[in-house]
């Protein structure tokens, strides 16, 4: 995991994420930085960490900042349009069956492949 992550100012200058509880940013901030070079993070560990609430990550999901799958992993959906990782420094998530419901849009921006996809958060 890397030691330094970015944050697009696109997306943390939105409306949608400025009306949302400063909580809920600090948790998209910390989701971030633990996440791997596909943008996956087992989020109940880093919500005990930074002492955020299942509320704040509920409110991620509910605004589309972040995909969840039954697994109980998370996708940040903007991952990309934070993060550019040079090919020699890249390494491929190891949750590569989530990986595989995701399709990548235009905007570099993931999104379920099948929206049916049953998701839940633990």
């Amino acid at each position: 995991m890397a030691k330094r992550r970015m944050f697009s100012t696109d997306i943390i200058d939105s409306d949608l994420f400025l009306e949302m509880p400063s909580s809920s940013k600090c948790l998209y901030y910390d989701l971030g930085m633990r996440a791997d070079d596909d943008g996956f993070v087992s989020p109940n560990k880093v919500v005990r960490l930074t002492g955020a609430s299942s509320d704040d990550l509920k409110v991620l999901i509910a605004k589309k900042f972040i995909i969840p799958f039954e697994s109980g992993v998370i996708v940040i959906k903007d991952w990309k349009m934070n993060n550019y990782i040079k090919n020699d420094r890249y390494t491929e998530t190891i949750h590569k069956e989530e990986k595989k419901l995701l399709i990548e849009d235009e905007n570099r921006s993931y999104s379920l492949e099948n929206p049916k996809v049953i998701q839940s958060v633990s």
